[in-house]
């Protein structure tokens, strides 16, 4: 089985050595699944888009986890935009190979205008799973959880710009993904 990772900074580790989708390539490598993740800094839906064929089309993967937002929000694309790109995306995937599709929201903000920026792509990638029969990964409702159960701040799991999270951080958002790909994979858990 062949799982395929496609997004902006988050999903591809932007400024730790081990981001979440190397954990999960860990993970799965344990159940022999081949996790690929083609994922690049600062890449949009717009993007994902103009690079379907090479990251995506060309792998065929059966699970995809679309995981863009942050980049999105804070790149000044518009919401309507992000919400038709990530249709096109689903839909361009479906066509070509029916893989199972994951979409993933990214962690809570502090600032509150931060958040509510976010909020507004979180509510499109909801829409789109909604009407579209995708799985919604809420990595920000689990994120949420985590700081209140463990007495966190958001500062200790980001990195200096809060846009992204350090590598603990990353755990969060893997054991996040993890309990949502579960029934994929037979209760795989990732360790705090």
């Amino acid at each position: 089985m062949k799982m395929l990772i496609r997004g902006g900074s988050i999903a591809a580790g932007h400024g730790v050595k081990k981001g979440y989708a190397d954990i999960l390539i860990e993970r799965f490598a344990e159940k022999g699944v081949v996790v690929i993740n083609r994922s690049r800094y600062r890449e949009t839906s717009f993007d994902g888009i103009r690079t379907f064929e090479q990251d995506i089309g060309a792998f065929r993967p059966d699970i995809l986890l679309l995981h863009f937002g942050v980049d999105d929000t804070f790149g000044y694309v518009y919401r309507s935009e992000f919400q038709e790109n990530m249709v096109r995306i689903v839909r361009l995937a479906r066509e070509q190979f029916h893989p199972a599709v994951f979409l993933a929201t990214s962690q809570t903000f502090d600032n509150p205008h931060d958040m509510d920026a976010v909020s507004l792509f979180y509510r499109s990638l909801q829409i789109v799973a909604l009407d579209l029969n995708c799985a919604l990964i809420p990595v920000h409702s689990y994120w949420a959880g985590h700081l209140i159960e463990n007495h966190l701040t958001h500062k200790e799991l980001l990195q200096p710009d809060v846009r992204y999270p350090n590598e603990r951080g990353h755990r969060v958002i893997a054991q996040a993904i993890m309990a949502s790909l579960n029934h994929f994979f037979g209760g795989m858990e990732i360790p705090p």
